[in-house]
């Protein structure tokens, strides 16, 4: 097992009093180790990983400049007003899509590479399922029973041209370097109204194998590596607990993102953050340009004294969280333990 040689005691000791808050996310380290299928049968897709991050924001501008900014991502490929940035060496790419009129930004859609996609196996596969698809170009998008939207096409898919649309040879750079270095997508954490529907459904299409575990709630793997994705109940609390009762629904939504780094060290981080002109919380906060760390504590799966997920919000007040290419949602100060369920 890799060990961590990050002094966890000094950088809990700079942190300011940090609650646990209401988020869940994150990935693992240790994800090529087997895991349990909670279905039986193969599934229906077999993937490879999470492949995009679609966000619609309300100036594409103004976003362009802030990730370009701070990531120093190159924009791979164009479609109309939508802008697709290169994540890590690719073809992982983060969307920027103007909303339209009345619409709110929004984390909106999510993608997955699937191996040897062909697109009339892919609709007929998901119209059998009821999943309403659509195709456009070499991406076919469809809709959960919770109403979230995902797309799946070829591994290799950029945006960009030819039959998989994976053709993106006017690769425009970035204007600057970029402060911090994203590798790779991790996880997204999606509140949703039906959970029991919602992973049903995913892991008869895509498999989804349960990695780990926060508390009582299942990180689902995507793909054989340490991608996954975690589900909020929209009526019951986290983890299947029964809601407060005053506490109101919550509408089916991708509530955060992550992306994943090298060498992640949430103190450097966070200096890089507000040197960029982030505001540093104490709490979980959803205004534009902030960042904030909570501590998963060992109930959650934690390490033995949190392990630090550290978030920040883009000028949409979208949230992203940032944790080491190893997260796989599970336990150590990089949550990077995720031995086979």
């Amino acid at each position: 097992m890799k060990t961590t040689h990050i002094d966890r005691r000094r950088f809990l000791g700079a942190l300011p009093a940090l609650g646990t808050l209401p988020l869940l996310g994150t990935l693992p380290a240790l994800a090529l180790a087997p895991r349990v299928l909670a279905q039986s049968g193969a599934p229906a897709l077999r993937v490879r990983g999470l492949s995009q991050l679609t966000l619609t924001v309300s100036d594409v501008a103004r976003s362009l400049a802030f990730y370009q900014g701070l990531f120093g991502m190159p924009i791979q490929a164009r479609q109309g007003s939508t802008v697709f940035l290169r994540v890590g060496s690719g073809p992982q790419f983060l969307a920027l899509r103007p909303a339209a009129t009345g619409e709110a930004p929004s984390i909106s859609s999510f993608g997955v590479g699937v191996e040897g996609f062909a697109a009339d196996r892919v609709m007929r596969i998901l119209q059998e399922r009821g999943a309403m698809p659509s195709a456009a170009g070499a991406t076919i998008t469809a809709t959960e029973p919770s109403g979230i939207k995902f797309q799946l096409h070829d591994v290799s898919y950029c945006g960009g041209s030819g039959a998989l649309g994976n053709v993106c040879s006017r690769v425009e750079a970035a204007p600057s370097k970029g402060l911090l270095a994203v590798r790779d997508l991790s996880h997204f954490t999606i509140n949703v109204s039906d959970e029991p529907r919602t992973v049903a459904f995913l892991q008869e299409l895509i498999g989804m194998p349960v990695q780990a575990k926060q508390g009582a709630a299942p990180a689902y793997g995507i793909g054989p590596g340490v991608h996954f994705l975690m589900f909020i109940g929209a009526g019951p609390g986290r983890g299947g607990a029964p809601a407060a009762p005053a506490a109101p629904a919550r509408a089916s939504r991708i509530d955060h993102a992550c992306l994943s780094m090298d060498g992640f060290k949430p103190d450097v981080v966070t200096k890089t953050l507000t040197g960029y002109g982030l505001t540093q919380q104490a709490a979980q906060s959803r205004q534009p340009l902030m960042t904030y760390i909570s501590l998963r504590m060992p109930n959650r799966g934690g390490a033995e004294g949190g392990t630090p997920e550290l978030y920040l919000t883009d000028p949409d007040g979208l949230a992203i969280q940032l944790q080491d290419v190893t997260y796989c949602g599970g336990g150590g100060f990089l949550g990077d333990v995720c031995p086979p369920l």
